[in-house]
């Protein structure tokens, strides 16, 4: 979905160009590793939004597939992330800078930081839809024995019309990423304030903010993420729009919040690992050094 401590800041970072520079390679970095070390949770996760299973099951599943299909299908998710943690916080900067030159008081400061990151995660949400469609299909077990290589995936893909193939479920995607980054880039400042305003240091205040922030979010939009994750997983066969798919993915949780939110702790336990550590890197190099 990365920080200084108030908006006067978020604005001076575009006008530098080596601190926009540095929020690229920073934020690329932070999360490629954050990638690795959460994959295993994130599969476990995306086992249990495909199979509807308990967390115990889908951990069972994954232990007896051993360590070397574990990290199957971690290739499209690393350049994804690694991707969105440069361009998110690149674009979000760049439009901001923009947004705060041409609004000339038509649009509140305090909202400019979460319509940029409304237009930055649209932006994303182009970028990354076809790194999303592989990955979701590598990681689904029942294409093992039709796609088993990331190769035999793209060739499949490829195949197909772009609405089907690569950017199947692009509207959601869409809708779940821009809405997101627009919660990020408008609630982590107010909120990293907040925590830095009970003494703790800059470094701790913004890996807190990230945490809480995408924590929220990532409850919130939850449901749009195990619908993308059921429309990807599958390539051929009937092909549905979103409402259908919609409408069959709540029949088949018995139309309970609760069983469709199975595997939310996880997601939580990622984003908290994932995006605290992103926003506490990108801060840091935001702010002036010496």
């Amino acid at each position: 979905m990365a920080q200084i401590p108030d908006h006067k800041k978020d604005k001076e970072a575009p006008e530098d160009p080596m601190v926009n520079l540095n929020s690229y390679l920073h934020g690329g970095t932070s999360s490629l590793l954050s990638t690795l070390i959460v994959f295993p949770v994130y599969k476990t996760v995306f086992r249990q939004q495909i199979h509807n299973t308990a967390v115990h099951q889908a951990v069972g599943q994954l232990y007896k597939e051993g360590p070397v299909k574990l990290y199957r299908g971690v290739a499209p998710p690393l350049l994804m992330r690694t991707l969105n943690g440069t361009l998110l916080f690149g674009l979000q900067d760049t439009l901001l800078h923009h947004l705060s030159l041409s609004s000339q008081n038509v649009i509140s400061t305090a909202a400019l930081p979460a319509l940029a990151g409304f237009g930055a995660g649209m932006v994303e949400a182009v970028v990354l839809t076809p790194f999303e469609r592989v990955q979701n299909v590598l990681q689904n077990g029942q294409n093992d024995s039709r796609l088993p290589t990331l190769r035999s995936v793209l060739t499949r893909l490829k195949t197909q019309r772009l609405a089907l193939g690569y950017y199947r479920a692009f509207l959601p995607i869409a809708g779940r990423n821009s809405l997101g980054s627009s919660l990020y880039f408008g609630l982590k400042g107010p909120m990293c304030a907040v925590v830095a305003g009970q003494g703790l240091s800059p470094m701790v205040s913004s890996f807190i903010s990230g945490t809480v922030t995408s924590m929220a979010i990532s409850l919130a939009l939850y449901p749009l993420s195990v619908l993308v994750a059921n429309m990807q997983a599958q390539v051929g066969g009937e092909v549905k729009g979103v409402v259908a798919c919609w409408r069959m993915l709540w029949r088949s949780r018995q139309r309970s919040v609760a069983l469709l939110y199975r595997g939310g702790s996880l997601v939580i336990l990622r984003s908290c690992i994932t995006w605290g550590i992103t926003t506490a890197i990108y801060d840091r190099q935001q702010k002036p050094s010496g």
